[in-house]
């Protein structure tokens, strides 16, 4: 047990940072004086004493983090930052005479750190202020990783970040090393992350979103997270100029962050461009929206231009994992919306701030099984699989096997746990794939038109450990589960 006192230390630490975040949502209420601003300084209170406690408790436990602390570190924090960020919405729902019930407050936090965008929440139009800006601003704490902003901030925690850095990297890029030292590497993320957020605020506040509307949906929109202050979502403004700025950073945002770092580093894009994962993820998400868009106008929903409107912008919002909608897509021929979730495993790249599977596993995937078809007609042929320039290691290689093994187990045995629960299986299959891939609107009775909140709190619970999974990438998770882990 001793062994865990350094995790619980910067467990700690980071509690009380995640507690000095809430002073956003509490400077937001204040100045538009929303009516709830007593909700948050007793929130900030709550966590920052805990988080106090924590540290104060293990304070002469600095040693370096181990492999493994790594992972028990990443799990606590996904799994009890919710806690914390469902406090205040809990306090808000009470401050007005409703109830808001522990299983939905913290489903709601999940979603929004894990970047999901899934909601339980009603009439988001008549909600204070300051529980948006909230919900908003979780999802682009999440976006880049808590940990990974923790890991920028490392000498701080008086540990190395390496081994949170490789915990909580997205994707089969958990040894990549962009400088010398790996809390270079973070801010360095961090940094080009900031100027995604900034430009995205401004081009969104100049094309006539409100200051604080420019906010919430830049939060949302670089961390491809998609939570939104209305019920309409983005349809909200009606507007192809705001859809087109929105289309632009969700491409973007779904690209490797370590290739805009290294572009910005040595000042030009030639590398950026010729790399096999950035150009797989925009000639899908392109091609996956303009074949949405050409059915939607072969069928006669829209004409040519709304077709490329409506077709382009929903299905790039759901490939990337973002979930805006801009209209109720359940609505049209049924390939859309079931194509539309099927993109939504594989077209963000590792290292994005998107969910699903990463487009550098299906490109090893595909390259692993055209070796395999080449054996089939010249066994003794010697074809190492190759990811542009680079032959990938074998480590590597099954490390994707099994992965996508454990990820098509979760999917299924999630899946069928909610069908034990009587929900029918389009709405079942598509909530469970929605969570893992951390899109939000599924299908069926949680399609983009309605919420969560149609579930029972057991099924809500299944979902929510479905986002967790997903955002862990299932065998952090998993690993904690095995007897292998606990040995010294």
């Amino acid at each position: 047990m001793r062994d865990l006192f350094p995790v619980l230390r910067v467990l700690g630490v980071l509690l009380v940072f995640f507690a000095c975040s809430m002073a956003v949502p509490l400077a937001v209420s204040w100045f538009v004086q929303d009516g709830v601003w007593q909700a948050w300084p007793a929130a900030m209170l709550t966590t920052m004493v805990v988080g106090l406690l924590l540290w104060l408790l293990m304070r002469q436990h600095k040693q370096e983090l181990h492999p493994r602390h790594g992972v028990i570190l990443v799990t606590l924090v996904w799994v009890c930052l919710p806690l914390s960020a469902a406090l205040p919405m809990m306090l808000i729902y009470h401050q007005q005479g409703e109830h808001l019930s522990f299983t939905h407050a913290y489903f709601e936090a999940v979603s929004g750190l894990t970047t999901s965008g899934a909601s339980v929440l009603r009439n988001l139009d008549g909600l204070p202020i300051s529980l948006h800006i909230w919900r908003t601003f979780l999802q682009w704490l999440g976006g880049m990783g808590i940990l990974i902003l923790a890991v920028a901030i490392m000498p701080l925690l008086g540990v190395g970040g390496s081994q949170l850095f490789r915990a909580e990297a997205a994707g089969p890029v958990k040894d990549t090393k962009l400088t010398p030292r790996i809390t270079s590497t973070a801010k360095g993320l961090w940094g080009v992350y900031a100027v995604f957020s900034v430009s995205c605020f401004a081009a969104f506040w100049l094309a006539g979103m409100p200051p604080l509307e420019a906010m919430m949906h830049m939060f949302t929109t670089v961390s491809l997270g998609g939570l939104s202050p209305h019920d309409a979502s983005f349809g909200y403004f009606r507007s192809p100029l705001l859809e087109g700025i929105a289309f632009i950073f969700m491409v973007a945002a779904s690209c490797n962050f370590a290739l805009y770092f290294v572009a910005m580093r040595k000042g030009h894009w030639r590398g950026f461009w010729r790399d096999p994962e950035m150009r797989a993820t925009v000639g899908v998400l392109l091609c996956g929206g303009l074949l949405v868009s050409a059915l939607l106008w072969f069928k006669g929903v829209y004409d040519l231009l709304d077709a490329l409107r409506y077709g382009m912008f929903n299905a790039v919002s759901v490939a990337t994992t973002t979930g805006f909608a801009t209209t109720d897509y359940l609505t049209w021929p049924v390939f859309a919306p079931v194509f539309m979730l099927i993109l939504s495993g594989m077209a963000t790249s590792a290292g994005s701030t998107g969910g699903g599977i990463k487009m550098m596993r299906m490109l090893i995937l595909f390259s692993q099984a055209r070796r395999e078809l080449t054996r089939l007609v010249h066994p003794r042929a010697v074809q190492p699989v190759v990811l542009g320039a680079r032959v990938v290691d074998n480590r590597m290689i099954f490390a994707v096997l099994a992965y996508m093994l454990v990820y098509g187990g979760t999917i299924v045995l999630l899946s069928m746990v909610l069908m034990l629960t009587d929900l029918d299986p389009i709405t079942a299959v598509s909530a469970v794939i929605a969570s893992v891939h951390c899109v939000g609107p599924g299908l069926g009775a949680v399609g983009p038109a309605s919420t969560y909140a149609v579930l029972t709190d057991f099924q809500i619970w299944v979902c929510t450990l479905g986002m967790l999974l997903g955002r862990l990438e299932i065998l952090s998770f998993l690993a904690l589960l095995t007897p292998a882990f606990w040995r010294r």
